[in-house]
Formats: C-alpha cells, structure tokens, sequence
C-alpha cells in the first residue's frame, strides 16, 4: 500500500486545549441524598481560563454549573487509544471528578481526556467518572492529531516455545541426588 498525501492539511496542530465542562445538579427522591450530579457536555474555551465553578442555569430542581479551567492535551503514546475512541459508535470525552465526602455537594471536575485507557485507572479508584459526546471541534482536532502522529502495527501472536524439547537439550543442568 503506497503513502496516503494529504492536501490542504495542517500539520501543526496544538498539543492542547482549554475546555469547560458543564455539570448538573438535579434533585432526587433518593432517602439518603437530596442531589445527583452528572457531566452533561463539554465546551471548548479559551487559553488561559482561571478555573472556577459558576452556575449557569437554574429552572426548578435542576440546576447546571460550568467548570472552567480545565486542559485537554494529547500525547503521542495515547494515539492507539484516541483512535478507538474516534471510530467507536460514540465518541466520547472522558472527565473525571473528585468524590467528595458529602454525597450532596458536587463532584469537581480536575481531569478531561479523549484516552479510555487513560481514564480507566481512576475508575479503580474513588474518583468519579463522565462520558459525554465529544464536541465537533475537538473530534476534528483529535483526527488530525491521530492522523499526523498514529502508525498502526499489525497485531501478531508470540511463538509458544516447546519447553519439554528445551529442557531435555544436551545443555540442561543434571540435579544431584539427595
């Protein structure tokens, strides 16, 4: 297969990006909390946001809250897992939230990625986790970012060694007798 030239193409593409995320707070008939919270969305910002928490829209019992601050990056070494994520079904973004001590107060979110791979280790932890659709601006910056840094590698099985065969070459060691 011969090299794939693409015209037009912008090869010098940001490392990363400011993004806001929206959360919402919706009241709940649960005994135990009087709230739920969720990531609804993420909204691409811009460089240099401070990060704060602000309320956004109020309408009865659900109220939503924009995180802002946050950074996006892609790195090379998460290619593979960007690429997944791109071609799956539903492309996502992933953030992730500390659990706080009182379930009623609001998950803050401190990590916002496009790598399952990478978000998949605070799934064992104690943080909470979000998917949400990725929006189209950075679905565009995602593939390009793919495109310039992916290679894919053909998968292959290892070889099993014959261990029996190894073990009875001339060059094995002889056990003592007891």
């Amino acid at each position: 297969m011969g090299d794939i030239h693409l015209e037009d193409f912008n090869q010098s593409l940001a490392q990363q990006k400011t993004v806001s995320v929206v959360m919402e707070k919706r009241a709940t008939d649960n005994a135990w909390i009087d709230y739920s919270y969720r990531a609804i969305g993420v909204v691409v910002g811009e460089l240099g946001q401070q990060k704060q928490v602000k309320s956004i829209f109020q309408d009865g019992e659900v109220e939503h809250f924009l995180v802002t601050g946050l950074n996006l990056g892609l790195f090379e070494d998460e290619c593979e897992s960007y690429y997944h994520n791109l071609m799956s079904p539903k492309p996502g973004c992933f953030i992730v939230a500390d659990a706080p001590d009182d379930l009623d107060e609001m998950p803050v979110p401190y990590l916002v990625s496009l790598s399952f791979d990478e978000v998949h280790a605070y799934l064992e932890g104690d943080e909470q986790v979000y998917a949400v659709e990725i929006p189209a601006e950075l679905y565009q910056w995602a593939e390009a970012y793919v495109l310039t840094h992916y290679v894919a590698t053909k998968k292959t099985k290892r070889k099993l060694k014959n261990w029996k065969e190894e073990g009875s070459s001339a060059g094995s060691v002889a056990q003592k007798p007891l």
